[in-house]
């Protein structure tokens, strides 16, 4: 079995969560396994070293971004073995500090997304990762923040990818999900 099909064994359907009519993948047990989430973290590291820094010419990765609330559980320790900063994008009014902002479009209306004024540097590389890309709103907002700075978003990496929804088109760098559903 290969590592994607070992994660895609893992994720949990919950039907009609949040809302009827959606089923949710679950990544949690994944994280509650600690071999399936070292498989998760090494093979996201396995893609970056071997796809994103040979395919750019990049020398390394300078910083991984993480999007409010599950990049958070993966861009650290990716980050660290990596040897890069790590770098939150919360939701609106979570930071201190100064701040740069970008708003993105949900369901249901708008919100805004916020990073740390001098979180990246001009010229810095950087990848961007969450759990799930869907309609690639808060994606898109985390690679304006990004750019805002100065920094150049080499990919975006996912567990899940809703690929009906066509989210990763709306990026500014190539995406690689481990796991695409189609419906």
């Amino acid at each position: 079995m290969s590592d994607v099909q070992y994660l895609r064994s893992l994720l949990k359907a919950h039907p009609d969560f949040p809302k009827k009519g959606i089923v949710f993948l679950d990544i949690f047990p994944i994280l509650r396994d600690p071999v399936a989430f070292e498989t998760l973290i090494t093979h996201f590291v396995h893609h970056i070293t071997s796809d994103v820094i040979p395919r750019t010419h990049s020398k390394k990765i300078d910083v991984v971004v993480g999007l409010d609330a599950r990049g958070f559980l993966l861009g650290p320790i990716i980050a660290m073995r990596l040897g890069a900063a790590f770098v939150p994008v919360r939701k609106q009014g979570k930071l201190p500090g100064e701040c740069v902002s970008a708003t993105y479009e949900k369901e249901y209306g708008s919100d805004s997304f916020e990073m740390q004024a001098d979180a990246i540097k001009p010229g810095q590389n950087v990848i961007i990762i969450d759990d799930l890309i869907a309609t690639g709103g808060s994606a898109k907002a985390a690679g304006e923040l990004v750019a805002k700075q100065g920094g150049n978003t080499l990919k975006y990496l996912f567990i899940i990818e809703l690929t009906f929804l066509k989210g990763s088109a709306s990026l500014d760098a190539p995406v690689y999900s481990i796991v695409q559903e189609d419906d």
